[in-house]
């Protein structure tokens, strides 16, 4: 069977991970999750104390970049790989709301984005791959035969980042949750280097009032149609 490399971009809690996970597994591709990544590399500046409340120190995260090793294991009982930081799975730790106060700021950081990117090409190298993010169509894979481009209104993107932390034992306020999606697409639109943006050939689907089964069958189409033209 012919495979292609898909790119999933779009802001954050739209549901990329989500649509990668049930699109990889349906078509028996790789599913990587890039903003595991960068919340991976967050992590570890907090536990280093290279970034908090006080101090953003850009500098000595990018000493210790070397240090940081980032694998994804596969969880057979969950049905996807897991993210591990130095040998470590943190894959529950990396999705709190803390973590997301930071991820757009490391994720901003030149010097972090190339390092990521190295890995994220290799990765791909042999197609039969979604990947999902914010640069994937436009500096990961440019040439990648099928990219999308989801979004939806902040209020409701909140609303489903309110829900799942919560239905994790998470004790947020919505308000809280909403000003951190709007700070983060602040962030990712305007950085220097990657911003976030729509490449010219990619699908846009705004799925603000979009059920998941139909979101999925409309890009499961579009994936078939693209493998099999």
């Amino acid at each position: 069977m012919n495979k292609i490399t898909i790119a999933i971009d779009g802001f954050s809690s739209t549901g990329k991970s989500t649509i990668a996970k049930q699109l990889a597994k349906k078509l028996e591709y790789i599913y990587v999750d890039t903003g595991a990544m960068y919340r991976a590399v967050t992590l570890f500046a907090l536990r280093k104390g290279h970034i908090d409340a006080e101090n953003f120190s850009v500098n000595d995260l990018v000493a210790d970049l070397d240090a940081i090793n980032l694998t994804f294991k596969y969880n057979d009982s969950l049905g996807f790989a897991e993210m591990y930081l130095n040998g470590e799975n943190v894959e529950k730790e990396i999705r709190t709301l803390h973590i997301s106060e930071y991820v757009s700021k490391v994720a901003a950081i030149p010097e972090v984005r190339y390092q990521l990117v190295k890995q994220q090409q290799k990765m791909g190298k042999d197609k039969g791959i979604v990947m999902d993010g914010r640069d994937i169509g436009t500096v990961v894979f440019p040439d990648a035969e099928l990219k999308l481009f989801m979004t939806a209104s902040p209020e409701k993107r909140a609303m489903r980042r309110y829900k799942e932390l919560i239905d994790k034992g998470d004790k947020v306020a919505y308000e809280d949750v909403l000003r951190n999606v709007q700070s983060r697409d602040y962030i990712d639109s305007h950085r220097e280097d990657s911003p976030l943006r729509q490449a010219e050939d990619a699908v846009a689907l705004d799925n603000s009032d979009m059920g998941l089964k139909e979101q999925f069958e409309r890009i499961l189409n579009l994936a078939n149609r693209t493998i099999n033209p």
